[in-house]
């Protein structure tokens, strides 16, 4: 194990962290409070990240050796949690101030772009801290682990290993030749998407202020609003709509998008990921409208499949903004939303969950199961967005549905002794909308609710979970397990 490279990478990492604090500070100097308790926050937070990344510099020293595959792994599970450390330092230094646990909770699920919170009353937080929540949402959706690798591509195998357990843009075959060439193309259709967000929701009315932070939400499909009503503050069909529109177009691959802009519309048509996901929103829109209509719970029909398209598209998108209490919804479409808050949007996209494309192929080799067993004489091949899989990547599919199963079960079962008062639609939604990174869950930690009220245990249990689901599992579980990555 090289523990040089894994410094220089975690110094990096920290001087990001501590230019994007400064970039808040600035903010408060424009806003005229540098006496603030904010622009204080900031500046001691800016200077123990520099000092942090100095010192790892330091120990880094001028190695030059490629970053092994052990190493890439070990980054990129120390990473998010290190920033998630460093990161919650506004939140405790700025009044009214979090303690240390919920500093830590709301800091990772920025990071993780879960979204799920801790403060209750946003309007008794200033604007400043505010934007950094939704800042590291921004920098957490597309990975700042992949930012890396744009940026110091000179890595080159350690900067694939980094790239593919990073990211759930596992795709890279085509799209470039190099891994940094890819994560630069990524970044750069992020930044595209970014800007043609901020500018629809100026043009629809909105602050600069809430443009930023809302882009930032949407386009990492985080969620964190700056009001405590979420999008439902505005009380705009047209914000609500364009809401929607970029929820969905940052929940298909972005690998996708690489190709069609290379003028590749084949890909569309062999993309069957993206068709379901767009299938399965329409479906579930028009059913759960219906549901609602027939209960009568929202004025007219029309505003209850207006409710029902923004609540389906921010839960299934992973991103849990919210513009209706659906925790008071009929059974039948609070079970839609929890299985869709498990299926996720597509791969290579900035949405939660599983991951649809895990979905269809586990659906598929079920199928050639079946078969085998009444037709032991046919050669069934798999194909998933019409190229072929290997077993390799069959197995791994199943092994990592049975996987997210047992630890949904597991985190359940802990909540509940955690947690003895909740009941158990709250325990089971909350460690599945923080392992799925969507954010609000059902019952006492729903859409009107927050997670404020439980202890601290749980919250770290919680906030494990929301790092375990953003690095899809093995990048953090092998921190756990060190005959396996030093043997790697």
């Amino acid at each position: 194990m090289n523990y040089k490279n894994i410094f220089k990478i975690i110094g990096f990492l920290l001087m990001v962290l501590c230019f994007l604090e400064l970039l808040c500070l600035a903010y408060c100097g424009r806003s005229g409070v540098l006496e603030s308790s904010a622009a204080r926050a900031f500046s001691i937070s800016a200077m123990v990240s520099g000092f942090a990344a100095l010192i790892c510099f330091v120990f880094g020293g001028r190695n030059k050796q490629d970053l092994l595959r052990k190493e890439a792994i070990a980054v990129v599970g120390l990473g998010w949690i290190i920033c998630s450390v460093f990161g919650a330092m506004p939140y405790m230094f700025c009044e009214p101030g979090l303690s240390p646990v919920d500093s830590f909770f709301e800091s990772m699920s920025g990071f993780t772009t879960t979204g799920a919170s801790v403060m209750a009353d946003l309007s008794i937080y200033p604007k400043e801290l505010l934007l950094w929540r939704s800042l590291t949402q921004w920098l957490g959706g597309m990975g700042i682990l992949v930012l890396f690798v744009a940026l110091l591509s000179s890595f080159r195998i350690g900067s694939r290993a980094i790239f593919l357990h990073e990211s759930s843009a596992k795709e890279i075959g085509g799209v470039a030749n190099r891994t940094g060439k890819i994560a630069t193309k990524l970044w750069s259709l992020y930044l595209t998407v970014t800007v043609i967000c901020f500018v629809g929701f100026k043009i629809l009315g909105m602050s600069w202020y809430d443009a930023v932070c809302h882009t930032f939400s949407t386009v990492s499909t985080g969620g964190f609003s700056p009001h405590s009503e979420s999008i439902a503050y505005f009380n705009s069909p047209a914000i609500e709509t364009w809401t929607i529109i970029m929820m969905i177009a940052c929940s298909i691959n972005f690998i996708l998008y690489a190709w069609l802009i290379r003028g590749r519309w084949d890909r569309w048509k062999d993309d069957e990921e993206s068709k379901v996901f767009l299938i399965i929103l329409m479906v579930a829109t028009v059913v759960v409208g219906v549901n609602l209509s027939m209960f009568e719970l929202e004025d007219s029909w029309l505003r209850s499949f207006r409710v029902a398209a923004f609540q389906v598209v921010a839960l299934m998108s992973g991103t849990g903004f919210v513009t209706a209490d659906f925790d008071a919804w009929p059974p039948l479409s609070n079970v839609l939303l929890l299985l869709l808050m498990i299926c996720g949007g597509c791969a290579g996209s900035t949405s939660g969950g599983v991951k649809l494309s895990r979905w269809i192929l586990f659906i598929k080799s079920i199928k050639a199961q079946v078969n085998a067993e009444f037709r032991p004489n046919l050669i069934t091949h798999l194909k998933l967005n019409g190229r072929p899989v290997s077993d390799a990547l069959r197995i791994g599919t199943l092994f990592f549905v049975g996987l997210s199963g047992i630890t949904v079960l597991l985190a359940t079962l802990t909540v509940t002794v955690l947690e003895p008062q909740m009941d158990f639609v709250s325990s089971i939604s909350a460690v599945l909308a923080t392992l799925f990174n969507i954010g609000p869950g059902l019952g006492t930690v729903g859409p009107t609710s927050n997670f404020s009220s439980l202890a601290p245990y749980t919250k770290l249990l919680l906030s494990f979970l929301m790092a375990v689901g953003r690095l899809e599992f093995y990048a953090i579980f092998v921190l756990f397990f060190p005959s396996l990555w030093k043997k790697y």
